[in-house]
Order: structure tokens, then C-alpha cells, then sequence
């Protein structure tokens, strides 16, 4: 098949920080372990004071890690992992990226990580690997319209199996204003568009206070369950399938599923697909807070049955 792709980073806007380095990340490796039906897409979203050295880190660890579960599993007999246990090749990727990470003296994880969404094109199949609360969706002709397919389930304490996981580790879930005493610290009726969302937090501390469930680095997280272990999906890629997008929360914050999928499908161009839903995002962060985070997106769309790659180079500057 023919994938056409872009790319496109938007740094975020902080007027108390106006010298930030954005905290998002990246990686593109078409034809990966030099296999022409392999083709790896991510995008990485860091979190606190090192949160740019945790996403940077992850970005280059995840694909030597990834081959390197492929090639042991592969010298052992049983064939390549990728191709045979896609699902455990990403697992044990991400669970080795997470501890390189607490491990490397030139990152400090011990407050700050990254989250991480892939997706890796294998022949006719997707499959997409998530730690975290960035997001993978495709865009699949159904009905007569272009309808969202999600690739994979945000990890937030917005869902109950992730809130009772977190709890049974010892931490607490409250927003910030249960915390601070404004609401009852024991409701649990959170809406996502309202107010702040359910936090992670230490029972006898102030801290990590992460919106996610899942993360790769962070310590302090790590120690009331913000794991690094994904949840991994696998599509077969059909000729209803039209496009995918890999995205940061800086998309999804205010832009749904459904409405970046129909923003992608107006604009026959990846680039303008890019350019548009980063351009409405930063517009909808600013009507809601004096702020924007980082943005970052990859929109890959799948042409017809023909055998190659194609990068769209942004046709202006990929950063803001």
C-alpha cells in the first residue's frame, strides 16, 4: 500500500515560561528494521520539569528497544516477534524504555516522564501500543460518511478500571479542588469538560497529581501505580480504512475523535489536515485558558495497494 504522511509540532504558548521548551516529541521510521512493510509512527508527550529529556529519551529508546525484542525473539527460533507477537514485542519495548530511563544519569525521572502512543503498519495489519493520554484514531468510510475508529483508550482516572488499579496501589483520586477542600473529596461524578479533571495522587502527599494512569519514567507515579505496562490494539488494515492520525492531548484536549477524523478528511493534503487541526486547536486552548499545550501531529493516509512511503514536508515552519 501507499502511505502519504505528515508531520507537524506546535510548541506551546506559556506566558509565565515564554523561554519552555516544548515537552512533546516525535519519531518516524518508515521501513523499520529494514523491512519495506514495516513503518513506525509515534508521538510523545512529557510531563513535568524534565519532561522534555523524558519524551526525548523515550523517542530514542523505543525503536532500538523494539528491534531489539524482535531480534531476540527471532534468535531463539520463534520468528521475528514483531510479526508473530506484535502485542509483546511493544510491551516488553516500553516496559525496557521505562527502565533505561530510571536508569540514565542524564535524565531525571524522579518527577517527570512521558507518555507514549505508536502505531507500526505490518503488512495489512495496524498495530498500535499506548502508555498514557495521547491518542491513535483512524478514519474508516462507514455508512456513507468517514466515521472515528479509536486505535486506542486514553489511560486516565476517568476510567474505572484505571482508578480502582491506581487505588489498589495506594493512591488517592481527587481533583485539584477536592484536594483543596472546594468539593467533597470522596465524589466521584467528574465531567471532562468541566472543571479540573481526577488526579493521581500519593496517599500522604501532594504529589504526582498526573491526569493519566500510565506513563513511562516518573518514579514518584510509578510508586502509586502510574505504570509503563501499554494496552495494545491490532486493526486489519481493510479498504474502508482511509487514514490514521497520532496525536498528543494537546489535539485531544478539546477536539474529539470524531472531530479531528472529520477535520483530516476535508483536506486531500496531510499538511493542510495538520496545519487546520493544529491551527483550531491552539484557537479552542486559548478560549478556554490563557494557555496552550504543546501539539503535535502525524497524519498518515493510506492511499491504494501500491507499495511505498511518502513524507509531505510541512510547506511552513513545523514549530511556533
Amino acid at each position: 500500500m501507499t502511505l502519504e504522511y505528515a508531520t507537524l509540532t506546535v510548541d506551546g504558548l506559556y506566558p509565565d515560561s515564554p523561554g519552555r521548551e516544548t515537552q512533546d516529541a516525535y519519531l518516524v521510521a518508515t521501513r523499520f528494521a529494514g523491512d519495506p512493510d514495516l513503518h513506525l509512527f509515534a508521538v510523545f508527550d512529557g510531563h513535568g520539569a524534565c519532561g522534555a529529556a523524558c519524551s526525548g529519551f523515550a523517542r530514542d529508546a523505543l525503536p532500538r528497544l523494539l528491534l531489539l525484542a524482535a531480534e531476540d525473539d527471532a534468535a531463539g527460533g520463534g520468528g521475528s516477534l514483531l510479526a508473530t507477537d506484535p502485542a509483546g514485542a511493544f510491551r516488553a519495548a516500553m516496559v525496557g524504555v521505562n527502565e533505561e530511563m530510571h536508569a540514565a544519569p542524564a535524565v531525571d525521572d524522579s518527577m517527570s516522564g512521558t507518555t507514549a502512543v505508536a502505531a507500526l503498519v505490518a503488512g495489512g495489519a495496524l498495530h498500535v501500543a499506548n502508555v498514557g493520554d495521547s491518542r491513535a484514531v483512524a478514519g474508516v468510510w462507514r455508512d456513507g460518511r468517514v466515521a472515528a475508529e479509536e486505535l486506542s483508550w486514553d489511560q486516565t482516572p476517568f476510567r474505572a478500571d484505571e482508578r480502582a488499579r491506581v487505588k489498589a496501589c495506594g493512591a488517592r483520586v481527587m481533583s485539584v479542588e477536592q484536594v483543596e477542600g472546594v468539593r467533597d473529596p470522596d465524589a466521584e461524578g467528574w465531567l471532562a469538560d468541566e472543571g479540573d479533571p481526577p488526579r493521581v495522587w500519593a496517599r500522604d502527599g501532594l504529589y504526582p497529581g498526573t491526569a493519566f494512569t500510565r506513563s513511562l519514567g516518573d518514579l514518584a507515579a510509578e510508586g502509586v501505580g502510574v505504570i509503563a505496562d501499554p494496552e495494545v490494539k491490532t486493526v486489519e488494515i481493510t479498504p474502508a480504512h482511509l487514514f490514521f492520525v497520532v496525536a498528543s492531548d494537546g489535539v485531544f484536549e478539546f477536539l474529539s475523535s470524531q472531530e479531528v477524523v472529520d477535520m483530516v478528511a476535508m483536506h486531500q493534503d496531510p499538511r493542510d489536515a495538520c496545519a487546520a487541526i493544529a491551527a483550531e486547536s491552539y484557537k479552542l486552548w486559548l478560549e478556554h485558558e490563557n494557555r496552550t499545550d504543546d501539539i503535535t501531529i502525524i497524519i498518515v493516509h493510506i492511499r491504494d495497494a501500491q507499495n511505498g512511503v511518502t513524507k509531505r514536508t510541512p510547506a511552513a515552519p513545523g514549530r511556533r
